[in-house]
């Protein structure tokens, strides 16, 4: 994250005669601000975290920028018959598309009505339509690796979007369909990755995500999701045939470590590590956060959580230890393979404790907590770092899955490679 941290939120915007492809991430962008496009900074590979092949030279130019023809006609057509009003007037060389970079489980664009066209009614002039990814949208087009899960896991996460949006809590949800969904555009700024080291900022996501845990939903209570998610991924990963020599000679090297033993030892720990089961985001990245620019936040409500599809009721130590992660990712890295680690950005000691405290003193508003505040702060300190262990597992594999099923621009695989060794490292100081 460190070489770009300047590197801001881009976005070209389409005519009718663009052609091209896309990109993606890990269901944790959502609703992005639009800033100016910048120039791009090319980077040497040495500093972005991934091994020097044949997948990294055909990226080397970095991202794809314009939108395709097919996709460009499915936008207008959701958009057309989602929004109605003025969206049903306009012609689809007058329609406004525009990709909105950062997604990696689902792919992002800005949808406008042309400038001299106003709303006629409540309709939006503007807003953001997210197509899933085909890690999310497996049991959409098949029943391939399970794919009645993700189906219900889409259902599911559709319902949560709508009472979290009713709450005031989300975005507005415009339009749902099988492929995808039409949400609210709200402005705000993009936050970057070295962002969430900021004392301010840290302690108002620390308050957002005790809020967050606190909410009561209508989903199972049980906290399934973690090692449910973690065995699905395990069971498609051990059945993988890759094709491309690159992914192959990694996807062998990562074999070698023995995962199936590996979570048997990581579900042991987590077993004798207590943590309270809450209503988690399970994302909480700096892509999933937004910094609103509307005028009338105080400073204590300028940030709000977005992107729910992985949210559950988990163990609350997941939240914690995956933010944590997070800090040492930048995904605005505009250079194969699309990411950048930096293992020493994880929070120090201090800074997690100045996390819990704030995390700690929005519970204490809603309740009366007697217990020994030292000793609480010791426990959770402990409880996110060996839950931290459990992110980079997760997403480990995950990125495994990625790497053979996605569209989008990024270096699963490399990624892939990076959790591994984040997680044993991480072993050797919290096990």
């Amino acid at each position: 994250r460190g070489d770009e941290q300047g590197l801001k939120l881009h976005i070209s915007t389409v005519t009718a005669q663009s052609t091209g492809l896309l990109l993606e991430k890990k269901g944790v962008v959502g609703t992005l601000g639009v800033n100016e496009r910048n120039v791009r900074t090319p980077s040497p590979l040495s500093g972005a975290n991934c091994d020097d092949d044949s997948e990294a030279e055909s990226f080397r130019d970095g991202r794809t920028e314009d939108v395709d023809r097919d996709t460009r006609l499915r936008a207008f057509t959701w958009c057309r018959d989602f929004l109605s009003g003025s969206w049903k007037t306009i012609q689809e060389d007058e329609f406004q598309i525009s990709i909105i970079s950062g997604g990696l489980s689902n792919l992002l664009y800005l949808c406008s009505l042309p400038d001299h066209v106003h709303p006629v009614g409540e309709e939006p002039h503007r807003v953001l339509l997210r197509i899933y990814g085909a890690i999310l949208q497996v049991g959409v087009s098949s029943r391939a690796l399970k794919g009645n899960y993700n189906l219900d896991s889409l259902v599911l996460e559709s319902v949560m979007f709508a009472i979290l949006a009713e709450r005031t809590l989300g975005p507005r949800l415009y339009g749902i369909f099988p492929q995808g969904r039409l949400e609210q555009y709200l402005p705000n700024t993009r936050m970057l990755t070295n962002q969430l080291s900021d004392p301010a900022i840290s302690g108002e996501i620390a308050t957002k995500l005790a809020h967050f845990h606190a909410m009561r939903m209508p989903f199972n209570k049980e906290p399934k999701w973690l090692f449910g998610t973690i065995d699905k991924y395990m069971d498609q990963v051990m059945k993988l045939n890759f094709v491309r020599e690159a992914h192959l000679k990694k996807y062998k090297k990562l074999m070698k470590l023995n995962l199936p033993a590996e979570l048997e030892s990581l579900r042991a720990l987590l077993a004798a590590t207590p943590s309270p089961v809450v209503f988690c985001h399970n994302d909480v990245q700096e892509g999933n956060i937004l910094m609103l620019e509307e005028k009338g936040n105080t400073s204590r409500e300028r940030l709000m959580l977005i992107d729910f599809e992985y949210s559950s009721y988990n163990y609350r130590g997941f939240d914690f230890g995956n933010h944590f992660c997070e800090w040492m990712y930048d995904y605005t890295y505009n250079q194969w393979p699309f990411y950048k680690a930096t293992p020493e950005n994880y929070p120090t000691r201090e800074q997690q404790l100045h996390f819990i405290r704030n995390y700690l003193a929005e519970q204490r508003r809603h309740s009366n907590v007697t217990a020994d505040q030292t000793q609480i702060e010791e426990d959770m300190i402990l409880e996110a770092n060996r839950y931290a262990l459990a992110s980079h597992f997760l997403w480990g594999l995950w990125s495994i899955i990625q790497a053979k099923i996605s569209k989008i621009e990024f270096g699963y695989m490399d990624y892939a490679q990076c959790r591994f060794e984040a997680y044993f490292k991480q072993k050797k100081l919290f096990s």
